[in-house]
């Protein structure tokens, strides 16, 4: 009998058999991976293939040459940045629209998809559902129009209604005055989003199995009972993953909305660094130096991703990854 070694015997036809199976499977899901293959390649182009031109946030690059002519400086735009007396109203800017969002903003959508699933009504239900996650499909451009139009100061349907309630004694103007934009910010954000995020939550919750809230009817628990002992920790892994995301995006404060609302005279509390970037890098041709900040700020979100997910997983032992 032939002599064979252990790698021969052993190894090899492992990793064959391996390779073998994997390709087995994938053959077995070519059509699914097919689909998948177009989103794939829009990843690479829009996504990774100008991940090449953040060099140039370490070079002075100018329009008028190639990035390979643009000389080396390296920190400088950062420093720059940091310097900037804009660096401190932008950040804060950011970060309190954001964390409103987070504090006040992510909780609702969770808290109407509970309102909803305790509906019984079927044609109700499904009206309220549609009203409620029919602003998601209104671009922030037709949607800022609208706003502009309702919270005017003069003829506003918003001041019409809260002075014909005596709940102002005379208009305000609403984006005239930078101290109200934060709070516009989260509600016109969450009147938008709320029916849309609701849907991600609603589907968590019609996976929670039914016979659960059966045994807990007999036992005599009420509604909130089961919302909180059931139907919240069977949608835990749900909530966490989105959290996570959420945080991951504190650096992103929506610029469509922004963009939309935002006017000379309540910049200084709208003034994001989405925003900013746009300002110095297409209106002032400071390419570089708005590479630097947009790095900046993708530097910060890899962090929070990070973080949010290692502080997910060990308290609930859910994550991304």
């Amino acid at each position: 009998m032939a002599k064979t070694s252990a790698k021969e015997n052993v190894i090899l036809p492992k990793q064959k058999l391996g390779f073998s199976k994997t390709m087995q499977k994938w053959w077995g899901q070519r059509y699914l991976q097919l689909m998948v293959l177009p989103g794939i390649i829009w990843m690479l182009v829009f996504n990774y293939i100008p991940m090449g031109g953040i060099i140039i946030a370490f070079k002075k690059f100018k329009i008028t040459k190639t990035i390979a002519e643009a000389p080396w400086v390296g920190l400088k735009y950062f420093k720059e940045f940091f310097a900037d007396s804009n660096f401190f109203d932008v950040l804060t800017n950011t970060l309190g629209i954001s964390l409103l969002k987070l504090v006040i903003g992510f909780p609702l959508p969770i808290l109407f998809a509970l309102l909803i699933n305790e509906i019984r009504g079927v044609k109700f239900k499904k009206i309220s559902q549609t009203i409620s996650y029919l602003p998601h499909f209104l671009s922030w451009v037709v949607l800022g129009g609208i706003l502009t139009t309702w919270l005017a100061k003069d003829g506003g349907v918003i001041n019409d209604f809260l002075v014909a309630t005596h709940i102002l004694k005379e208009p305000i103007s609403f984006l005239g005055e930078p101290k109200y934009f934060w709070g516009l910010a989260l509600i016109t954000d969450s009147w938008k989003e709320l029916g849309w995020g609701a849907i991600i939550y609603l589907a968590a919750i019609t996976g929670v199995d039914q016979q659960i809230y059966e045994a807990a009817t007999v036992d005599g628990a009420t509604k909130i009972q089961k919302i909180i002992y059931i139907t919240l920790p069977s949608i835990t892994g749900t909530i966490a993953i989105m959290l996570i995301l959420q945080v991951s995006g504190l650096m992103n404060a929506n610029f469509d909305q922004i963009m939309n609302l935002k006017n000379q005279i309540n910049v200084s509390r709208s003034q994001v660094i989405d925003t900013y970037v746009y300002q110095v890098g297409m209106t002032m041709g400071k390419y570089s130096y708005a590479t630097a900040v947009g790095l900046f700020k993708s530097v910060i979100a890899l962090f929070l991703l990070l973080i949010s997910n290692t502080t997910c997983k060990k308290l609930l032992g859910r994550s991304l990854y």
